[in-house]
């Protein structure tokens, strides 16, 4: 008859088998090993200068200043726009103020599917935020929306 499997036997066999998945992932100094991923060509890839926009895998300019989410004209003034795969909300509540806020409700965890008439909303179980400050408007959420750091630059919003 088995043991049923205990929280230390099932935490030390998942930290060994990470151990052994990340053997051979880094360079000790020793041994001529590169530290740089190898390109398709089997090349080692250098990697881009420090301060140098790269491309980010959505095809946007990625900069020091963050990632680009939208243009500011995609953000409506007295609405905003969800961002689901960053899990943020941008909005613009007076013409040229932007902020920007978690797309997670604070109630039980829902990603908010809608900016309309000032609020923030959630489809889950009916809570609001302001779009101004993200505090709750409409329970059953008791807590804001925590802000994001974004930075407006020209015509960009970017998440920083």
């Amino acid at each position: 008859m088995t043991q049923p499997a205990t929280r230390r036997a099932v935490l030390t066999t998942g930290a060994g088998a990470l151990a052994l998945g990340c053997v051979g992932c880094g360079s000790s100094g020793t041994g001529g090993g590169s530290s740089a991923p190898a390109s398709p060509s089997g090349k080692a890839a250098s990697p881009a200068p420090s301060g140098t926009a790269t491309a980010s895998p959505s095809g946007k300019q990625a900069s020091p200043a963050g990632r680009e989410l939208a243009r500011t004209a995609d953000i409506p003034e007295g609405g905003g726009k969800i961002f689901p795969s960053e899990k943020v909300v941008v909005t613009q509540p007076k013409k040229g103020e932007f902020k920007a806020f978690s797309a997670i409700c604070t109630h039980e965890g829902c990603t908010v599917s809608k900016v309309m008439n000032g609020t923030i909303d959630c489809p889950c179980h009916g809570s609001r935020f302001h779009i101004a400050d993200g505090s709750v408007a409409q329970g059953p959420a008791a807590r804001p929306l925590p802000p994001k750091s974004i930075k407006v630059e020209e015509n960009s919003v970017r998440l920083v």
